[in-house]
């Protein structure tokens, strides 16, 4: 069996390896040239993902990567990984997947004018619940000519990727499975068997779509919960930390969730608001799912305001003061700053006439972003005393656990912590605040 992943980013290339490392021929398709060439020379571009991992696949023939997308005639089935962000009004971008719908529809019929035998088209990105059997098959039927679910089969199975999580492998998450008629999932229940061990089907590709979304809703809400009580117990003299640690001993009705400076990442920040611009055209509102990301979006603002009262304690203003910023990545151990909280901070303390830099070693060089371009290119400070000592504050927005804490607290001046990495290390009294 011959497969085509689209999009070979943090979804694509470790789904692509998995396929592979059971048997199954991968071909491997982005727009991106120098991704492409990296992985045919056997590189990876993400941390996490070793080379090796990449090389042993290559010299097997079960993976190759390409950027003409005319090859999907070799295929039996496509899978597409392509970003589904926002745009500047918060409303679902979907163009990259149905631009992918385009391309890859007149390939559909294999090599000859009549129709091969069906290919399966399996779309992965997150999405709210019809994009599958709505957008994208009117796309594909259009530009090939063929009728789902007769001429090529169609699914929806989402992405359940935790970067970073070592216990996190493509081949034990249980994969979600919705097909557009009943033969279209038992073709991706097939396939998805192949390389994952457990397969969860659904009665269609919305029920899947919805799923997505309820797990990634489920998170937000519940991080703005913590980080609404954060605030409230703050101001009781209570430490939010020491009662999520109290709380998660009951064995049953309470699952603990971390507070934070904000949400990052390609997830928790989006797909919620994916349902709340659907929801409208039934003339529903999702509160929970508002109020939430109001509040996940208020954070950096409130730690803004806990280094001014940490430097104020110290008789300074956050103007003329150097700040480090500890951890540019969306979450501990990755190399991956997509909607990173930690550009927002910059920008709100850099705004507020600070001067701003970063410590991350998961990211040594700030890559250009549509969000935030004006930071592209900066690099991460040295970790040594003399560079560290430098700086009048040290604010942790990603508690990495490379990072020596201890060095940190006999280094910095003051620190202010919204991850907690300070618990158990000594400091002096007053150097560390929590926000």
């Amino acid at each position: 069996m011959k497969i085509a992943i689209i999009g070979l980013g943090y979804v694509g290339l470790p789904l692509s390896l998995q396929f592979a490392r059971s048997g199954v021929s991968v071909l491997g398709l982005d727009i991106d040239p120098a991704k492409v060439e990296a992985l045919n020379a056997g590189r990876s571009y993400i941390k996490h993902i070793a080379s090796d991992h990449i090389a042993e696949q290559l010299r097997a023939g079960r993976f190759t990567a390409a950027t003409d997308f005319s090859r999907v005639r070799e295929v039996d089935a496509v899978i597409i990984c392509v970003p589904t962000p926002l745009n500047r009004n918060r409303e679902p971008d979907i163009s990259y997947i149905l631009d992918t719908g385009r391309t890859i529809a007149p390939y559909l019929r294999g090599n000859g004018a009549q129709p091969s035998p069906a290919k399966l088209v399996v779309l992965e990105s997150t999405t709210y619940p019809g994009t599958t059997d709505e957008d994208l098959r009117a796309v594909l039927e259009q530009e090939s000519g063929l009728k789902a679910g007769e001429g090529f089969h169609l699914a929806f199975s989402p992405e359940r990727e935790d970067p970073g999580n070592p216990d996190s492998k493509v081949s034990i998450i249980p994969k979600v499975v919705g097909g557009y008629t009943p033969a279209c999932l038992e073709r991706a229940r097939a396939l998805y068997g192949r390389a994952i061990q457990t397969i969860v089907p659904v009665s269609s590709c919305r029920a899947a779509e919805a799923t997505k979304l309820m797990e990634n809703i489920f998170r937000s809400v519940n991080i703005a919960l913590v980080n609404e009580l954060k605030r409230v117990y703050a101001a009781m003299g209570i430490d939010i930390w020491e009662v999520i640690q109290a709380a998660k001993t009951k064995p049953f009705g309470y699952m603990a969730f971390y507070p934070g400076p904000g949400l990052g990442g390609h997830c928790i920040p989006i797909d919620p608001f994916y349902l709340t611009w659907k929801a409208r055209e039934y003339g529903l509102q999702t509160k929970f799912i508002e109020l939430a990301g109001e509040i996940n979006t208020a954070m950096p603002e409130h730690v803004v305001h806990g280094v001014a009262d940490a430097l104020n304690a110290r008789k300074q203003a956050i103007n003329g003061a150097k700040i480090l910023l500890l951890g540019l990545a969306y979450k501990p151990n990755v190399d991956d700053e997509r909607e990173s909280p930690s550009y927002v901070l910059m920008d709100q303390l850099k705004q507020r006439g600070a001067e701003v830099a970063y410590y991350d070693p998961h990211v040594p060089v700030i890559r250009p972003t549509r969000e935030h371009p004006h930071w592209a290119g900066v690099k991460s400070v040295a970790w040594n005393r003399e560079t560290i000592s430098g700086f009048d504050l040290v604010l942790i927005a990603t508690n990495h656990a490379c990072v020596n804490y201890t060095e940190l607290a006999a280094w910095a001046p003051c620190i202010v912590d919204t991850r907690n990495a300070m618990a158990g290390v000594e400091t002096a009294p007053g150097q560390v605040w929590k926000a």
